[in-house]
């Protein structure tokens, strides 16, 4: 399997084997490199174009624009893009599986608590509806349908739950984050497929895309890799369906406590005959309402109080069943033979087919599992589910169908869990069933805070406040609006569709939704990624996908019930995604063309045209490449400006955690005399945002410092006497390269000459800290120590002099002659959105008296 958590380091081999020192990249020359002299860097408008070669094979980034400049290999050498050198040195993601490794017994069992209580809460408590919802579309007329029914909903729990998510899907997580942006994230590093706002070549370089030893799958791998980079089309399609998966787990945190809360409190009409199904909604709504309200006190804290509940219920569940089958008939256990089930659709035909849609909810927690797992190591939730949650599943499943042989009317039937519990601890069972339904309410609704986390983190989803409930595991969360906002739909969807059977099949529509989108994005990882046989892939695709299909044909067929609200719910949180997408790339994409020139700014001179006092500005800006617009807007609105200007670009990469060291990225935008520099501050999807203003500017500086060291430092390789110019043009001999593919390509090896007669390797070169860029009895060093020295000094003291945040606010407006929808879209919907999200200032622990904030509208 390809690796994930590599270094992206390329290597050429054979005919340039003496040079495995260097970087290669393949580059596009052009002739205007007028911003930022950014020559080697791309951002995802195609600006400039970089291709890299990995292993003897071609990664190439997609070119949105036509471009006609030659296509050459160079060695980059200490000269090169430091967005690119620094993207390069981070590690990779910490994962859970390595603190796992150091706990103790007891913490272990602690955590094995902690692991019930918030992943598999959904798949428990399905045995308190799954017959009931199956036989109510399915009458029973014999013993034989029970057989059939239950052999049905085996395989089910054996098929969906255990051989595709627990032995397959899980392990295509995201350094240890499961769901569907999880899974688009980890494509995304591996190729250049989103269509994301905001993006760089470095973010890929994160974790490289590393190439195995020749062979069909890897050929094949890099053909989908061609084919996925290529299409725009496909592109689109990808992101559409992530969203629409995305939609359908948010829809599945509405269902999930619906279901389980009413399907737990309907008990009491078995134990108390008084009760009527207008009781039963609204103890729900009770329950209910308590649920949501201490979903803020934190996975670790709920899950540790709840996980010995849930226990019980699991032991309370084999022992039922046990006590079922000695006492009824045990004879049920000939439905672990899968005969029965065509015997089943045989004798019911349409009603067989209608009931696949009860039976499906015996395997509606599989997604959370997977959606859950940033809490847990994949080890601990696998294990867990093999030796208990099955085990105890299946056990209960066959004491209720043991207990229906016998009592099959129709009433038995519906409350199936709670006939089939003996009187003597019918209440005990009772309490325990609606802990354990509260539990499976908050198993999604924490996947449904860690999916919208993911989504936000990628540009999907409006800004929300997001409160870090652990200090030791960064993917419990908990976000206010969405919580209240899930209970708000849930108790409208309870009191229209009070019907167990109704909520059922609007659960299997969720439920279902997410699967398939979660099969398709898995199958890419399986060809792009883990690089497995064709048949294999195929096999596993066509057999799961096709159980899937018939599951929702079957709910589907009922959505006349009224089901359709939760497909209607899903379409709006689709669309609120879409839009926002669409929004943030359109504003994106309009602050790249209308960026400044740095013509202009060369024409301004060092002072801006204004007053440079002491201090530095940290401008804010969504703008990775270029000097935003918005800057000039500060220039002739300010008086002054400050001695030292920072660009601030805050960007989320595809990986889930950047480690501090590694959190920003510097390039110098104007010559030295300027002091303005590009600052890309770097977050993971799982990283907090909220920071101490102190803390995050003494990092900045410090990470500013570093890079001003290695810039000295590579000029001087360079013997590049003119301070004010970044890179010299690039002049040297020139091969001819021919990749395996026959195209043919030149390749360049530019100051040959100095890299043959330094003894360092280049890679330690560009990338040390500590060396002083001086060297004994050489002029040109000292100069350039004395050079280094006065620019450090001209950054500590702008740094006592106070820093100041300059907040530019953009905004976007539909231009008159635009069509009537993308008026509709910008102007109002999109609008509506950014004026409501969480504003980026919010993040930021910076008194007021430092803030300075200017907004600017563009037409687009």
């Amino acid at each position: 399997m390809a690796e994930e958590n590599g270094i992206g380091r390329s290597e050429i081999n054979g005919g340039f084997a003496s040079m495995d020192s260097m970087e290669l990249r393949w580059v596009f020359q052009d002739d205007d490199d007028e911003d930022d002299d950014d020559s080697v860097m791309d951002d995802h408008n195609g600006d400039d174009n970089s291709r890299q070669l990995h292993g003897g094979g071609l990664e190439s980034d997609e070119e949105d624009e036509e471009d006609t400049g030659e296509q050459r290999l160079f060695r980059t050498g200490p000269l090169i893009d430091p967005f690119d050198v620094e993207a390069l040195e981070i590690p990779s993601a910490h994962r859970n599986d390595n603190y796992y490794e150091e706990l103790g017994v007891g913490r272990r069992i602690i955590l094995a608590f902690q692991t019930l209580g918030v992943v598999f809460g959904d798949v428990g408590t399905s045995p308190l509806y799954t017959f009931g919802v199956m036989f109510t579309k399915a009458p029973i007329n014999g013993e034989e349908d029970v057989v059939g029914a239950l052999s049905l909903v085996l395989y089910t729990l054996i098929l969906i739950p255990l051989l595709k998510y627990v032995l397959v899907v899980l392990w295509a997580n995201d350094d240890g984050e499961g769901g569907t942006f999880a899974l688009y994230s980890l494509i995304c590093r591996h190729a250049q497929v989103n269509l994301l706002p905001n993006q760089l070549p470095s973010d890929a370089r994160i974790s490289s895309f590393r190439l195995k030893v020749p062979s069909p799958e890897l050929e094949r791998s890099l053909k989908i890799k061609e084919r996925l980079e290529t299409s725009v089309t496909l592109k689109r399609l990808l992101l559409m369906l992530v969203l629409a998966g995305t939609s359908m787990l948010i829809a599945d945190g509405v269902v999930t406590p619906a279901m389980s809360v009413m399907s737990a409190v309907g008990g009491l009409k078995v134990g108390v005959a008084a009760i009527e199904q207008e009781h039963v909604v609204m103890i729900s709504v009770a329950f209910l309402v308590i649920l949501f309200s201490v979903q803020k006190f934190g996975t670790s804290k709920v899950g540790l109080v709840v996980g010995p509940a849930l226990f019980l219920w699991f032991c309370s569940l084999a022992a039922i069943g046990i006590y079922n089958l000695v006492k009824y008939d045990s004879s049920v256990l000939r439905a672990f033979n899968p005969v029965h089930i065509y015997y089943f659709f045989k004798r019911n035909s349409t009603k067989a087919w209608r009931a696949l849609g009860g039976c499906f909810l015996c395997a509606t927690g599989a997604e959370a599992m997977f959606a859950d797992l940033c809490y847990f190591s994949v080890r601990s939730v696998q294990l867990t589910f093999v030796f208990l949650v099955l085990p105890c599943l299946l056990l209960g499943y066959l004491g209720q169908a043991a207990y229906l042989v016998e009592h099959h009317t129709e009433n038995m039937a519906e409350l199936a869990f709670f006939s089939s519990v003996p009187s003597g601890v019918f209440w005990p069972v009772f309490l325990i069933a609606n802990l354990a339904a509260l539990i499976a309410s908050r198993t999604m609704t924490t996947a449904t805070f860690s999916c919208i986390k993911q989504s936000t983190a990628l540009g999907c989803f409006p800004r929300l406040k997001i409160i870090h409930t652990s200090r030791k595991f960064m993917g419990q969360i908990y976000i206010p609006v969405i919580n209240w906002f899930l209970l708000v739909v849930c108790l409208v969807f309870v009191c229209s569709i009070s019907s167990i059977t109704e909520m059922g099949n609007a659960y299997g529509i969720a439920e279902l939704g997410v699967m398939m989108m979660t099969m398709i994005l898995v199958t890419i990882v399986m060809l792009l990624i883990w690089q497995i046989n064709i048949i294999i892939v195929l096999s596993f695709l066509v057999i799961f996908l096709g159980i899937e299909l018939a599951f929702f044909s079957s709910v589907l067929g009922g959505m006349g019930d009224g089901s359709w609200i939760i497909l209607v719910f899903a379409v709006v949180m689709f669309l609120i995604m879409l839009v926002w997408n669409y929004g943030s790339k359109l504003k994106y994409e309009t602050e790249v063309k209308q960026k400044l020139s740095l013509d202009s700014m060369r024409e301004l001179g060092p002072n801006l045209g204004t007053i440079r006092a002491p201090g530095i500005g940290l401008l804010y800006n969504e703008l990775v490449k270029g000097i935003p617009a918005i800057f000039g807007h500060f220039l002739t609105t300010l008086p002054a400006i400050h001695s030292m200007i920072i660009f601030v670009s805050v960007k989320y990469v595809p990986v889930p955690v950047v480690p501090q060291g590694e959190r920003f990225l510097f390039r110098r935008v104007c010559p030295k005399g300027y002091h303005i520099f590009r600052c890309i501050a770097r977050y993971g999807y799982k990283d907090a945002r909220k920071e101490n203003q102190q803390a995050f500017e003494q990092l900045l500086i410090e990470s500013l410092e570093k890079f001003i060291h290695r810039e000295a430092q590579e000029r001087l390789l360079e013997s590049d006497g003119d301070d004010d110019t970044d890179y010299e043009d690039d002049s040297s001999s020139t091969r001819v390269f021919i990749t395996p593919n026959g195209s043919v390509y030149s390749l360049g090896v530019p100051l040959l000459a100095e890299y043959i007669n330094t003894s360092k390797p280049i890679s330690e070169a560009s990338t040390s800290e500590a060396a002083k860029p001086g060297m004994p009895g050489d002029p040109t060093g000292s100069d350039a120590e004395q050079s280094l020295e006065r620019e450090l000094s001209f950054v500590r003291k702008a740094k006592e002099s106070g820093v100041v945040y300059l907040l530019g606010h953009g905004n976007i407006r539909a231009r008159k002659d635009s069509w009537f929808i993308k008026k509709l879209v910008i102007n109002y919907f999109y609008a509506f959105l950014r004026k409501n999200c969480r504003r980026g200032i919010a993040n930021m622990s910076v008194p007021h008296s430092h803030l300075m904030q200017v907004g600017m509208t563009y037409m687009v």
